[in-house]
């Protein structure tokens, strides 16, 4: 079956929107004694939280992400391949470039810790590198259950992710009526999983072909009922984590994210048969495709051009400094994104070659043959998620020292999960399972 572009445009669109998000509200200001600060610009000018609506678009990349692995995992099953062989593959595409970015951070955290840079500077650095981990364990988790959560798609189709948004609007009334955060954390893969399943039953028909009012209905009944919620129930505008602001809609994700989600993929398959019109053009075609294939790469590494240029132009104080959300300071934002798109380009030019040679290096010597040692894979994968989600709560420098037990914890977990394939043998290649399509930007 050959790839579908929308669902490629949909991915590339998503980590774009996320970049340009993250980029637009980043502020560096001095402080009354000099030092360097990051005001939160979506609590110091509380209207730019409706901007929000705009940029806050993760629930596409899980919808899209589940339609690309029902089918990479479809063809799976239909080749006999088995479910560690298919996790494993994915959770090496994915946790190689993880692992290059983590490594590379914690190593330039420990020199930093070792010279004496201090520690709130290094809390906040930290912080801003790992802000967009919050991704990752849940993405991990959910290509984890991906062959359960299929085989409940083939038998019950969408009474599955009604089910799932049921739980999760229950858990989200335990947490606001009972005072439980707790409860809240399986919301992060119960309201996510609710796109991500969305996706297997957009590319089985469920929510087009057979149905065709049930975009309109989702669109509708999704932005409604988010409306609503806003306005009439407990919950703030704001997509993005405001700190003080109680209930959040992203830390757990909430009912009305949960709304935002349903709504958003009923609005994207409306929008699906113009847009596959317009990407059958290669002229738009040659520029969607490259921006998917480096989709992972864009998302890890988008922080550091900010850094550099906290370097460059506001430690040296070079760049003017208009009080925050004047029109000047509005105005600063186009030359501000201009110059950290250039340097993304140039950071992602370099690394891209390197990440693509890590995973072929790792396909060459270790070759995604059976039979595999699952009994590795399982718990890497847990650790891995584990140490993944303390850096995204934390940082890389929580309290401006070294993260000893998560870094320790990633690297055993990351470890576990290379080890899960056994070693090329001399001189043969390998049995390898069917993956056509199965490229590294479908995983990520």
């Amino acid at each position: 079956m050959s790839r579908d572009r929308y669902v490629d445009f949909l991915r590339a669109w998503a980590i774009v929107l996320v970049v340009l998000g993250h980029w637009l509200i980043t502020v560096l200001l001095h402080g009354p004694d000099g030092e360097l600060t990051a005001p939160e610009l979506l609590a110091s000018v509380p209207w730019t939280q409706w901007l929000t609506l705009l940029f806050q678009i993760m629930p596409l990349f899980f919808l899209a992400g589940g339609h690309a692995a029902a089918g990479s995992w479809a063809r799976t099953r239909s080749s006999g391949g088995t479910a560690a062989g298919w996790v494993g593959r994915r959770a090496v595409r994915l946790l190689l470039p993880t692992a290059l970015y983590s490594g590379l951070v914690l190593l330039a955290v420990g020199i930093c810790s070792a010279v004496g840079v201090d520690p709130g500077t290094l809390a906040l650095v930290g912080w801003a590198m790992a802000m967009q981990f919050w991704f990752l364990p849940v993405y991990l988790l959910l290509s984890a259950l991906t062959p359960a959560l299929h085989a409940a798609h083939r038998r019950l189709g969408l009474a599955v992710p009604m089910a799932m948004g049921a739980v999760a609007l229950i858990a989200d009334t335990v947490v606001l009526t009972a005072h439980a955060p707790c409860v809240g954390v399986i919301d992060y893969v119960l309201v996510w999983g609710v796109a991500y399943q969305l996706g297997f039953c957009w590319r089985d028909g469920l929510l087009t072909e057979r149905r065709p009012l049930v975009p309109a209905a989702l669109a509708a009944g999704g932005g409604l009922a988010f409306a609503a919620l806003v306005a009439l129930g407990p919950f703030p505008v704001s997509l993005i984590l405001v700190t003080g602001q109680t209930p959040s809609n992203t830390d757990p994700p909430s009912a009305a994210m949960l709304s935002w989600a349903v709504g958003q993929a009923g609005a994207c398959l409306l929008a699906a048969p113009g847009l596959r019109r317009l990407l059958e053009r290669e002229r738009v075609w040659r520029v969607v495709r490259p921006v998917g294939g480096v989709s992972m790469t864009l998302y890890l590494w988008h922080m550091l051009p900010v850094l550099v240029l906290a370097a460059a132009f506001y430690l040296t104080r070079l760049a003017p400094e208009p009080v925050l959300g004047s029109p000047a300071w509005w105005a600063l934002r186009v030359p501000w994104l201009l110059v950290l798109g250039v340097v993304l380009v140039a950071l992602v030019s370099v690394l891209r070659p390197l990440e693509g040679g890590l995973v072929k290096w790792y396909d060459r010597t270790r070759p995604d043959a059976g039979p595999y040692r699952p009994w590795l894979l399982w718990p890497g994968l847990a650790g891995c998620a584990t140490a993944l989600a303390r850096f995204a709560t934390r940082g890389f420098a929580d309290d401006g020292r070294f993260p000893v037990l998560p870094a320790l914890g990633l690297a055993v977990g990351v470890a576990l999960v290379l080890l899960h394939r056994r070693p090329a043998e001399p001189g043969g290649a390998g049995r390898s399972e069917d993956h056509k399509g199965d490229t590294f930007e479908e995983v990520a």
